[in-house]
């Protein structure tokens, strides 16, 4: 059964940005919202604004950069995100090298771009390298935020020693595109929930409210399997310690059948045009049955809906369908 719709509940277009997996958006402080994700040719990174979350839907997209000929920024470009740190714009990607093999789809490194203008759309942007972890290995999905002063950088990464794809991990952060110290393992893949096709813990996603940090992520196949888990830690605990994370043993976002949302994930967090109301934006397909690997179905649309607070804890319920007008 679907959740019901509270009555004060903001409901946006469905989809808001069609074939865009991974959605990012994030609003600045000039009062438009940025919107950017994994375009389906994999081959380079967009942004797009509006000062309305529905004006996304059609607002025009500048390619800010594109993929090399060779070498390790030359394909599968994948989850750009896009952010905003002392006073200039940043990009945190995920490339791979061109490859015949099936094993380069699996090569992918995260790398940072920064533009020193105001204007993220048509700035210039410059590439300011690999962003490097604690070992070499295949790694992904980065995100930074800041907490009491202090930023950190939470990715994906493969460690040969522990079986699966992919791991979280927290670092502290001394530039917007290096660490310092070590970096901890937050969660690996160990529920079955997580570890359907493939033992995957990726997309993680920072929401600060009320005195806690929750730290969303995605586990399993990218097909209708795909899902949400969520660590909640206090704001006063040691976030560098994997004691002070609270891992929920259950998807907190999964597959609606009913209302046909299909691997609902990789998530992000804005805020509604009032500053009211805390939104999920992620990506999911409208159907579950897909033809040949579900990575290159480019019908993973990007989706928003309202978060309900119980008792200080984010409530995502079900994906709902939002409106169905069209531009």
């Amino acid at each position: 059964m679907l959740n019901s719709t509270p009555k004060s509940e903001v409901v946006y277009r469905d989809p808001i940005v069609w074939q865009r997996a991974d959605p990012w958006i994030y609003k600045h402080t000039d009062g438009y919202y940025y919107f950017t994700g994994s375009v389906p040719a994999y081959d380079g990174i967009e942004i797009r604004r509006s000062r309305t979350i529905d004006g996304l839907y059609d607002a025009e997209a500048a390619v800010v950069w594109k993929k090399h000929e060779s070498g390790p920024l030359s394909a599968n470009i994948w989850a750009p995100e896009l952010h905003f740190i002392d006073g200039k714009w940043y990009v945190y990607f995920a490339a791979a090298r061109t490859s015949e093999t099936k094993d380069g789809l699996f090569d992918h490194r995260m790398f940072v771009l920064e533009c020193a203008d105001a204007d993220p759309l048509a700035g210039r942007w410059v590439e300011k390298g690999q962003l490097v972890t604690n070992w070499e290995s295949f790694s992904l999905d980065a995100t930074t935020f800041e907490h009491r002063g202090v930023r950190y950088l939470v990715w994906a990464q493969r460690d040969p020693a522990i079986a699966g794809n992919s791991n979280l991990y927290i670092a502290e952060m001394d530039t917007p595109w290096s660490i310092k110290g070590e970096q901890v393992l937050l969660t690996k893949p160990e529920y079955d929930w997580e570890c359907i096709g493939f033992l995957v813990n990726e997309g993680p996603a920072v929401l600060i409210r009320g005195g806690r940090i929750f730290l969303t992520y995605s586990g399993s196949a990218t097909d209708y399997n795909y899902c949400m888990g969520m660590l909640t830690a206090t704001e006063d605990a040691d976030l560098l310690d994997p004691a002070s994370w609270t891992k929920s043993p259950e998807p907190v976002f999964r597959t609606n059948e009913e209302a046909s949302r299909f691997g609902p994930g990789h998530n992000s967090f804005t805020v509604s045009e009032d500053g009211r109301t805390d939104l999920l934006v992620y990506h999911a397909r409208d159907y579950k049955e897909i033809v040949g690997d579900p990575l290159y179905d480019p019908n993973r649309h990007a989706r928003i809906q309202a978060i309900e607070w119980r008792n200080g804890i984010p409530f995502f319920g079900e994906p709902r369908p939002g409106r169905q007008d069209r531009a």
